[in-house]
Formats: C-alpha cells, sequence, structure tokens
C-alpha cells in the first residue's frame, strides 16, 4: 500500500528558498500522478502543482508559476518527487501536502485535490521576516 512522507519544510525568510520531498514506500511512485497541494489557515486546500506520471506532464498554479518546480527524482531510486520552491512570499506560508491518484494517460495532471486518493501527513512552509 502506498505511503506518502513530506519533508523539507521550515521557517524561511522572504525571497528565500526551500525544497520540499515527498518520499514515498509500498508502491513506485513513477506509476501515479504526482501532486502537492497547500493550504493556509482558514482557507481551503489549493492545488499548486503536479506531475504526470513517467514525468509526463507539469502544471503550474498560476500563483506560483516561474518560482515553483516540480520534479520526480532522476534514477527513480529514492522514489521521490521534490517541489523546489524559490522566490517564497509569505503568501506562500501554508501545510503543504503531497498526494497521489493513479490515472490512465501520461499527460493526465489535475490540479483538483478531490481526485487524489492517497496523501501525506503535511509539511509547514512558513514564510516571515
Amino acid at each position: 500500500q502506498l505511503q506518502l512522507v513530506e519533508s523539507g519544510g521550515g521557517l524561511v525568510q522572504p525571497d528565500g528558498s526551500l525544497r520540499l520531498s515527498c518520499a514515498a514506500s509500498g508502491a513506485f511512485l513513477d506509476f501515479y500522478v504526482i501532486g502537492w497541494f497547500r493550504q493556509a489557515p482558514g482557507k481551503e486546500r489549493e492545488g499548486v502543482s503536479c506531475v504526470g506520471k513517467r514525468g509526463g506532464n507539469r502544471v503550474y498554479a498560476n500563483s506560483v508559476k516561474g518560482r515553483f518546480t516540480i520534479s520526480r527524482d532522476r534514477d527513480n531510486a529514492k522514489n521521490t518527487v521534490y517541489l523546489q520552491m524559490d522566490s517564497l512570499k509569505p503568501d506562500d506560508t501554508a501545510v503543504y501536502y503531497c498526494a497521489a491518484v493513479k490515472l490512465p494517460l501520461t499527460n493526465m495532471c489535475p490540479m483538483a485535490p478531490t481526485l487524489y486518493k492517497t496523501w501525506g501527513q503535511g509539511s509547514q512552509v512558513t514564510v516571515s521576516s
């Protein structure tokens, strides 16, 4: 059974960078669509980025486009997906979650949280001076 664990969150100053990791066990991540989501206090969970299975497609929310990069580890040995976050802003403060779902086509990469079946526990990211 697939399990996901996020890591890499923390406190960072505005314009700083963090790299979140989503490590999987129990299944090979390359067969899954992986999404990153975030939820700030009092707000709904929103899609940040996703990558299609086998790296087939990448999608970014407008609010993070050009600043965040989603990737799979190159040789799949670590069975991990990353979210590199640069030029962080206070509005990026939230709990970040990775999630996985199996979909039939390589280019499918939805940003709706309700479509994802397996979730990690979340990692807090705080952007503040």
